[in-house]
């Protein structure tokens, strides 16, 4: 083997570095042939995609772009600002901790669960204890077999925290773990709680017995956690990454007034938290949230005088539960392995992959094997643990770091000023802004700009519903819980109801004109657009003239009737076909495609409604099911 000198030699040393101002006239050359005449950032600002947060996605990112330091700012893994992980190392050594959820009463079926989950992959378990999983006196019978000095636990039990962490140091006590060997954490969440529940009477009772755990956990259970600072309860209803960093930051420093006012030292009470986020399909915004995360924690570690590695944050990534769909649920694997994956890049110490039937109820046996395995194939099939930080350097992840954590640090400081977490809940400020970020994501979602696969876009009707045992029902009262099919999976339970009543879906007649090159791509449109509201199409099996027309929309069954060419025929045929329509009894009457100047013609002729893209999806096909007589 010829090992060459390293002299500089570079392949491209012969060509001249390319300008940003070079590639900005290539672009501007493509966009004016696609009719934008703009010229400098205007062109990039063409391709940028918005992003919530008064976030932008550019098309090209360099080391200029990056206005607090990019990489640089970062540090290095495991130094402050902690920004590229916590450990110099990263998860290089065993990867991240595979914790897998468990919420079943049954302790008996928890427990075949764990050990399954533990025995096949699963690195420690997070128990559902209480109203919303495994009653407090099943605790030992749902862990039975489970080595506790090994598995951490961590629980999650609602306002019955302290009993259900009474339980737990018990049951180590009884089983012979020695304290320096306990694991885990004891999940006291009173903010999450009160959160979800809208209950804010207590919560100083609340937070001193918590503190009180975090004292004795630190006193005596060096390797155990006492307190959680769940980010979940926002993200489920429908914060932007932005607001669930800015409310977990917020609550991290409610935290760490309350536990140094217990008497710990502000370096031991950070010792005593785990963040919990949630990872979503949208992989950079994950990485980047992660990121963002640990450098604001250490910014305010750094503040309070805390030093060294404590100053790093520990965090729990959990799979999106607002992402998970109902319908077509097959999906959600896919979207589970997209997140679990910028989980782990991003630099999760610990992740959830949700089972894809979470949406469903209770997850059965193959649904918790694919949750778990889909850690172990990234793991130990991608290797991706043993790269330190794989998104560190890239100047569109840097930069989209840097964008998010301005915006968590300017939430944070308003609920600061609103008077912390539990004023800025009790206040109605955190919901009332929740809400406000969820109506304008759910118009995206209406319009198909954000589509869901399976559900708003390329739905299945035929496809057999998948039934689960009914899930515990978790406490609410607080903030709203919301999924993205929401808008859709209403309508196409409106369907299912006329389905079971009358033996038929609702129906929808395409008039297809033409020959197949003019009117498939309209009519495949259509057809995806109606299916997302459960109303079956029946398509046109002769495309002649406005007499067969209505003589087939007449033997289809359907009430309403969608017209679909292209815009050359539709100026020649779609008004004597809207009449004819009509003429045969169509309660309503639609064209697939913007109208133009012929609008008045088409609508004097019956035509209702145009259906484009970007309409609003959902108030098209509420009104076509209001229209067909659907309850």
């Amino acid at each position: 083997m010829t090992v060459l000198p390293d002299d500089g030699f570079s392949l491209a040393a012969e060509f001249p570095d390319a300008t940003h101002e070079q590639w900005q006239r290539l672009v501007e050359g493509v966009l004016r042939k696609a009719g934008k005449d703009v010229t400098g950032t205007a062109a990039e600002d063409a391709l940028s995609t918005a992003l919530e947060d008064g976030i932008a996605t550019r098309p090209l990112y360099t080391s200029p772009g990056t206005p607090h330091g990019g990489a640089d700012a970062a540090g290095f893994p495991g130094f402050a600002p902690f920004t590229r992980g916590g450990r110099p190392q990263g998860a290089s050594l065993t990867g991240w901790d595979v914790r897998q959820r468990h919420e079943r009463p049954d302790p008996a079926r928890t427990n075949e669960a764990v050990l399954t989950d533990l025995e096949n992959g699963a690195a420690s378990v997070w128990l559902a204890v209480g109203e919303s999983g495994v009653p407090l006196d099943g605790l030992g019978a749902a862990l039975e077999g489970v080595y506790l000095d090994l598995a951490p636990v961590v629980l999650d039990a609602g306002s019955a925290f302290e009993a259900a962490a009474r339980e737990l140091l018990a049951l180590y006590e009884k089983r012979g773990v020695a304290p320096e060997a306990a694991l885990g954490n004891l999940g006291a969440d009173p903010f999450g709680h009160a959160a979800r529940t809208g209950r804010h009477d207590g919560l100083d009772q609340h937070t001193a017995a918590a503190a009180e755990l975090a004292t004795l956990c630190h006193s005596t259970y060096p390797g155990l956690r006492a307190v959680t600072v769940d980010a979940l309860p926002y993200h489920e209803a429908g914060a932007t990454a932005a607001q669930e960093l800015g409310c977990s930051l917020a609550t991290g420093v409610s935290w760490l007034r309350d536990l140094t006012g217990a008497g710990l030292d502000a370096q031991a009470a950070c010792g005593q938290l785990e963040f919990r986020y949630a990872a979503t399909a949208d992989q950079f915004l994950t990485i980047a949230k992660l990121r963002a995360a640990r450098r604001l924690w250490a910014r305010v570690a750094e503040v309070c005088g805390v030093t060294g590695a404590a100053g790093s944050q520990r965090q729990h990534a959990v799979t999106s539960s607002v992402m998970m769909t109902r319908r077509d649920p097959w999906v959600n694997m896919l979207r589970t392995t997209v997140a679990s994956l910028a989980a782990g890049v991003g630099g999760a110490d610990a992740v959830t992959v949700l089972p894809f039937d979470h949406a469903l109820g209770l997850p059965d046996a193959f649904a918790r094997r694919i949750a778990r395995n889909t850690s172990t194939i990234l793991l130990e099939e991608s290797h991706l643990a043993r790269v330190v930080d794989p998104a560190g350097g890239s100047w569109y992840v840097e930069q989209l770091t840097d964008e998010l954590a301005q915006a968590a640090w300017a939430w944070f400081q308003e609920i600061e000023a609103a008077g912390g977490q539990a004023a800025a809940l009790g206040s109605g400020l955190v919901g009332t802004r929740i809400d406000a970020a969820w109506a304008s994501r759910s118009r995206k979602l209406a319009t198909r700009r954000e589509p869901v696969t399976g559900v708003s876009e390329f739905p299945l009707l035929g496809q057999p519903a998948v039934q689960r045992d009914p899930a515990p029902r978790r406490p609410g009262g607080g903030l709203p819980v919301v999924r993205r099919d929401e808008a859709f999976e209403a309508l196409r339970a409106r369907s299912d109801a006329h389905l079971t009543e009358t033996g038929a879906r609702p129906k929808v007649f395409l008039a297809a004109l033409g020959p197949a090159s003019a009117h498939t791509a309209r009519a495949g449109f259509a057809a995806n657009l109606f299916q997302a509201g459960g109303i079956e199409p029946v398509h046109d099996p002769v495309s002649v003239d406005a007499a067969s027309a209505a003589a087939a929309f007449a033997a289809s069954g359907a009430s309403v009737a969608c017209i679909c060419s292209s815009d050359a025929l539709y100026a020649e045929q779609a008004g004597p076909v809207a009449e004819a329509l009509k003429a045969a009894g169509a309660l309503r009457v639609f064209l697939a495609g913007r109208p133009g100047e012929q609008r008045e013609t088409y609508e004097r002729a019956g035509v209702d409604e145009f259906v484009v893209a970007g309409g609003d999806a959902v108030a098209v096909l509420a009104s076509a099911l209001d229209r067909i007589g659907v309850a």
